[in-house]
């Protein structure tokens, strides 16, 4: 079911983010440009408008998909959730992810980032502080384990472990605003079974990480890729367009 009107998604407002400043990240936290969060109920504040690249028209939200660990992407998370966001709502987007290296500074340039993939990994202390930098700054996170990859998974959490030493994964409660954005999604499904549910890092009451154990790939819109015995969540897209609008507006 559709939760915020049209209407309302078509009262955002064009702001900048941190994520547009990367000759900023050597000064202070608060050389960064802050997105407010929306007040209680559906009015929505601002949208972060990134720097375009590949001579893209102005106005477009674009989302990168990370090179971390030296080579290691993922050709197996589908950017069809961009597609649905810019039908459902007024969030008009590039119709493909950007491939961008985890350490360069044009991950500055995004408000989401998205990391998946399968097997084992370490990231370079480049990578670690770029990753830091940006979530704190106000870049989103959103991570997930590709076909449900137990290896991935636990490379992950200790990766986030050494970044955010401070801080932990946090299970998501169904009534956490980023369910209610565009969609009210009041439960996760899953290919086999009770899914697990996604797991999320705050920074002063904002998400800057979400990530899912289970998988938000949605394999069904990629080539190549079955997701095999891994327990996908099913209602994927609806979760990814949410998690574009919350990161977004806060």
């Amino acid at each position: 079911m559709r939760y915020l009107s049209l209407a309302g998604l078509l009262a955002l407002v064009v702001a900048p983010t941190a994520a547009q400043h990367p000759a900023s990240r050597n000064g202070s936290a608060a050389d960064a440009v802050a997105v407010s969060a929306p007040p209680a109920g559906p009015t929505l504040s601002a949208v972060p408008e990134p720097k375009l690249l590949g001579g893209e028209p102005d106005g477009l939200v674009q989302v990168a998909n990370l090179i971390y660990a030296g080579v290691k992407s993922s050709q197996c998370f589908s950017d069809h959730f961009l597609v649905t966001a810019e039908k459902e709502s007024a969030i008009s987007t590039s119709r493909r992810f950007h491939a961008v290296k985890l350490a360069s500074d044009e991950l500055f340039n995004f408000p989401l980032v998205i990391m998946t993939g399968e097997g084992t990994f370490q990231l370079t202390d480049a990578e670690r502080e770029n990753l830091r930098d940006f979530v704190e700054r106000g870049g989103f996170l959103l991570a997930s384990a590709g076909c449900s990859s137990k290896e991935w998974d636990r490379s992950f959490r200790q990766e986030l472990a050494i970044v955010f030493a401070e801080r932990r994964l946090e299970p998501l409660p169904m009534d956490h605003p980023l369910f209610h954005t565009v969609y009210d999604i009041v439960e996760l499904a899953a290919k086999h079974g009770e899914p697990r549910p996604l797991e999320g890092i705050s920074f002063g009451g904002r998400l800057g990480v979400v990530y899912s154990q289970d998988g938000l790939n949605d394999t069904a819109h990629t080539q190549g890729c079955c997701c095999c015995g891994g327990n996908e969540i099913t209602n994927c897209i609806q979760v990814n367009v949410n998690i574009l609008a919350y990161a977004l507006l806060y």
